[in-house]
């Protein structure tokens, strides 16, 4: 009789040990593969992309705007706004101390318009108000001395805060590293920074309210003024020179004020960026503003309020801005990794009261052929 042909292989491998053991190292091996094709399949399916993963891929503008978020997020953007904010309003005080001294200087040289400022106070307010304020706006021109040089002392000193904490902000968004300068030398550069600053921004301002003006005295002069399609070429003309003046204030501060100048054609991009979204910013402020004041707690705090959110709004502005200038491709630059402290060797010496496991196995051997050999002696002699 004829075994079947599995059941002869059964047979013959139960007969052979070799053979069991090659059919069960095979099924080992099997499996083994099996198990690495599982989790090469689930490898496969962890690494395919996500949604924004492949819209990021999709999108460069979009990949560089998530890139720019976390360069700002990462190096505490958000901390430096709010420093620069408070100097911001810091700043505000000895700013007026300056305007009510130049204010004193002007009516001091002219006599003949304090002399209308008095007239009109004594026509509009009751005798025994006026006979207040009189001696206040004297006493404000008599001391126009001393309060334009506290004035100038504390701007100074608000002003070069606002600029240290502005070029380290930007110095942080730009992933920059260098050495802190002296402390005399630093207070001069940003010193030095800052009028550079103020220069730039009269400077940008003063050109687009002269060219705005002399196209207007231009449209009056040829007769123009009062046409519709004149009035919109003068207004799309003031944008123009509005984004243009914003623009060349962006390139300064993206490219100038961190502690390690930049490339200008790094930040050329992100300065027209700056400049559309600044001009943006500023009409949504003027809705804002209008809406905050209405109110009767908005007419006596919303002016201040409504110029805390703008300017930290513009601070915040200002530092994505750089981010996105330095997370541009070609630009962007890994963060310096940290050096890690030094190895310390500590040597342990471990003290033991007894033996330890090798010498007691050796110990417990050689009593057990210590006792056969005890044993095989006491039967030779019995």
């Amino acid at each position: 009789m004829t075994l079947a042909p599995d059941r002869a292989e059964s047979h013959r491998a139960a007969s052979d040990p070799a053979a069991s053991d090659r059919a069960a190292s095979d099924r080992a091996a099997s499996e083994r593969v099996a198990a690495e094709v599982a989790a090469n399949e689930r490898a496969d399916r962890d690494a395919e992309p996500s949604r924004l993963e492949q819209l990021r891929a999709r999108y460069g503008w979009l990949d560089h705007l998530i890139r720019a978020g976390a360069r700002y997020t990462d190096h505490h953007g958000d901390h430096y706004a709010a420093a620069i904010t408070f100097f911001s309003i810091l700043s505000l005080v000895p700013l007026l101390m300056i305007a009510f001294a130049v204010a004193g200087y002007v009516l001091f040289l002219n006599p003949n318009l304090l002399d209308e400022i008095r007239d009109a106070i004594n026509a509009a307010l009751p005798p025994s108000m006026a006979d207040t304020i009189n001696p206040i706006i004297d006493q404000a021109i008599a001391q126009r001395n001393t309060v334009a040089a506290f004035g100038l002392l504390a701007a100074l000193y608000s002003g070069i805060g606002w600029m240290t904490n502005l070029r380290e902000a930007l110095s942080e968004q730009w992933a920059q590293t260098p050495q802190p300068p002296a402390l005399p030398k630093r207070l001069l550069f940003d010193l030095v920074a800052l009028f550079g600053l103020g220069i730039a921004l009269v400077g940008s301002f003063a050109i687009t309210g002269a060219a705005g003006g002399f196209a207007a005295d231009l449209l009056a002069l040829v007769g123009l003024a009062d046409q519709g399609w004149a009035q919109f070429l003068l207004q799309l003309l003031s944008l123009v020179l509005g984004l243009l003046a914003n623009f060349l204030v962006f390139l300064w501060v993206i490219a100038r004020l961190p502690r390690q100048h930049t490339p200008i054609h790094s930040a050329v991009k992100a300065a027209l960026l700056g400049a559309v979204g600044f001009e943006i910013l500023k009409r949504v402020m003027t809705f804002y503003l209008a809406g905050i004041t209405n109110t009767p707690s908005g007419a006596v705090f919303g002016s201040l309020l409504g110029l805390l959110v703008f300017i930290n709004f513009v601070s915040r502005f200002i530092l994505f801005v750089t981010a996105w200038a330095a997370t541009a491709k070609g630009v962007e630059k890994e963060a310096p990794v940290p050096i890690p402290a030094p190895a310390v060797i500590r040597p342990e010496v471990v003290v033991r009261s007894g033996p330890n496991n090798a010498t007691t196995a050796g110990l417990l051997g050689m009593g057990a052929v210590t006792a056969l050999l005890g044993l095989r002696a006491l039967r030779r002699r019995r």
